[in-house]
């Protein structure tokens, strides 16, 4: 055996160890096309603006902050979260006006549109974590069972971190006829785990394709990725823009505030709905998650400058990520909302709506969320009197309720 075979060997004995969950790492045909890409230099994939994608400041303070025995007991909820109870009998009637969304907690929403059900970032798991006893486990049970759902026409992945891209889920969708669209590299993952490669498609930013009639392009986001040791950055993140015969919609998966929204709204829209991220946001990253108000603005962004459509804020209140209130996200953006004239949603986990037909928002997460030191807000709030904010809100802004 040459030292060559020999290294080779070892290399496919460490492969060979590597848990299931770290996916698989990009290779042959699709490692060129990653090299090929435009959005691909210096060996790893770039972001549209410049981000910061390790926590800035000081870890010390981080660790205070975070460990700290009153804002731990703030960031779960103080009793049971409450499920939509009905989804699966909700789900049996196709949607009246030919849209309809169901946030199943966190970025997973089933969006059934123009007679076509798409699942975003499906996460059925118990944790967002590579290992079954360790990493942030779920705070609200899923709404209903995945193998209850029903038949997908597509499945949509915005990156592969734990959150998003879920091994359990992906292998209980891998014996479907579902066809899976993920950003380039991610692929890899899924075909470790037994998707076969014609029921793919791989997309680069800007690119589209068509799923049972639909359109889905892979748009840009500002994030990163990886899920093993090495994070190689060669596997891409993206939001989505899906288009139907009669509706438009927008999926943001992970990102931070950046001026493409705006070309993406342009290109792409207007919304008839979209799906913001706007939770797990703090000032050691604000770069790669938004803030509410970062969220709002580019919904703005998004509808060409002005309030349209209906805003499902997603990224909040099924898992721990950041040090802020578990509820915090949500009233935030219900309350910016408002203040700016934007239509948001505001359903309980597994709750259908149609845009057309949205239900009042009610502040459910105040039923189990520790009340904050200042008291809750004034609930419907007011009417604003101040001007529409119409330009982008600074990074490191995080506001207080």
């Amino acid at each position: 055996m040459t030292g060559a075979d020999s290294l080779h060997s070892l290399r496919t004995r460490l492969r060979s160890l590597r848990p299931a969950a770290f996916g698989a790492d990009p290779g042959g045909a699709r490692m060129e096309r990653i090299r090929n890409s435009p959005n691909f230099a210096d060996g790893v994939f770039q972001n549209p603006v410049g981000a910061r994608t390790r926590p800035s400041g000081s870890t010390l303070e981080f660790a205070k902050v975070y460990f700290h025995k009153e804002e731990r007991a703030r960031r779960s909820p103080n009793g049971m979260m409450p499920v939509h109870a009905t989804t699966l009998a909700d789900l049996a009637r196709p949607p009246a006006s030919g849209l309809r969304l169901t946030w199943m907690g966190h970025s997973s929403v089933l969006a059934e549109i123009d007679g076509r059900r798409v699942l975003f970032d499906p996460v059925w798991g118990e944790r967002c974590s590579p290992f079954a006893f360790a990493g942030p486990k779920r705070l609200h049970p899923v709404p209903l069972p995945l193998a209850t759902l029903g038949p997908l026409d597509a499945v949509v992945i915005s990156h592969d971190h734990y959150d998003h891209l879920d091994l359990p889920t992906i292998r209980a969708l891998a014996g479907t006829d579902t066809v899976f669209a993920v950003p380039l590299g991610v692929g890899a993952h899924l075909e470790r785990w037994g998707v076969s490669t014609d029921r793919m498609r791989e997309l680069d930013w800007n690119e589209t394709t068509n799923i049972a009639g639909i359109n889905l392009t892979a748009t840009p986001a500002r994030h990163f990725c990886g899920r093993g040791l090495r994070n190689q950055q060669h596997t891409l993140w993206a939001s989505w823009a899906v288009a139907g015969p009669e509706h438009r919609i927008y999926h943001s998966g992970d990102t931070g505030y950046f001026p493409g929204f705006k070309d993406i709204g342009a290109e792409h829209g207007p919304f008839d709905a979209t799906m913001i991220q706007i939770g797990a946001y703090s000032e050691y990253w604000p770069d790669i998650h938004m803030t509410p108000d970062e969220g709002i603005q580019a919904q703005l962004d998004l509808q060409g400058g002005e309030p349209h459509g209906v805003m499902l804020p997603i990224h909040w209140g099924t898992f721990n990520l950041a040090v802020h209130p578990w509820h915090e996200p949500a009233e935030r953006t219900m309350l910016a909302g408002h203040t700016v004239g934007q239509v948001t949603a505001a359903p309980r986990p597994g709750e259908p709506f149609e845009p057309t037909d949205r239900p009042a928002v009610e502040p459910w997460w105040r039923q189990c969320a520790t009340t904050p030191l200042e008291g809750w807000a004034e609930w419907p709030p007011p009417e604003p009197t101040g001007a529409v904010v119409t330009s982008a809100p600074d990074d490191d802004l995080v506001a207080e309720i």
